[in-house]
């Protein structure tokens, strides 16, 4: 594995934003106990005071009966970042925020990724991969 990126130029000008398959839902469960199904196709969950955030494949959620009001794509950044690089997800969120397009960020352990509605998920792409080719 190699070391991760901590600079922000560096992080910036290597991420390789790449627009995955799939369309996904963010969710809020307050008492619902968690499905199975739920837990084993979720992206992502998260356990906040009023109750459980968790992120899903579109039809996952269609068929426990969840609302689907604004399907994403996720946008993974290729550079292996370091959890205590900074600037990577400011810079990205900026890019985006100046283009006028929503995202949710997910850090994870050795990539950041981006979520944007479905509908502007290539522009999106395109205003990640200028950033990228700028820095």
């Amino acid at each position: 594995m190699p070391e991760p990126v901590k600079d922000r130029e560096a992080m910036i000008a290597s991420m390789t934003p790449e627009l995955r398959p799939g369309r996904f839902v963010f969710c809020a469960l307050n008492d619902l106990p968690l499905s199975n199904a739920m837990r084993d196709g979720a992206i992502c969950l998260f356990r906040e005071a009023e109750g459980v955030s968790i992120l899903l494949p579109v039809d996952l959620a269609e068929a426990e009966g969840l609302p689907v009001e604004m399907p994403m794509c996720q946008i993974t950044l290729q550079v292996f970042s370091s959890l205590a690089g900074v600037g990577l997800t400011a810079g990205v969120s900026a890019a985006l925020g100046t283009a006028n397009i929503p995202c949710n960020m997910i850090a994870a352990a050795l990539h950041d990724h981006v979520f944007v509605p479905e509908d502007r998920a290539t522009e999106a792409l395109a205003v990640l991969l200028r950033l990228s080719a700028s820095a």
